[in-house]
């Protein structure tokens, strides 16, 4: 699933293919969150909707 994620090295949005959903925060007070990596291994986070992040197939 490829997904748009803003760059801050380079200062632009870039497409990247999401490697891993992750949640963080405690119970009731979470935030959902998409992980990619840039062609030169720098990791990218891209925080989203709950109903995003469920629907999503990683």
């Amino acid at each position: 699933m490829r997904e748009s994620f803003y760059d801050v090295k380079k200062r632009e949005k870039v497409q990247a293919e999401v490697t891993e959903k992750v949640k963080y925060g405690k119970p009731g007070n979470e935030r959902f969150a998409f992980r990619a990596k840039t062609a030169d291994g720098r990791n990218l986070t891209k925080f989203v909707k709950k109903e995003a992040w469920q629907q999503a197939k990683v």
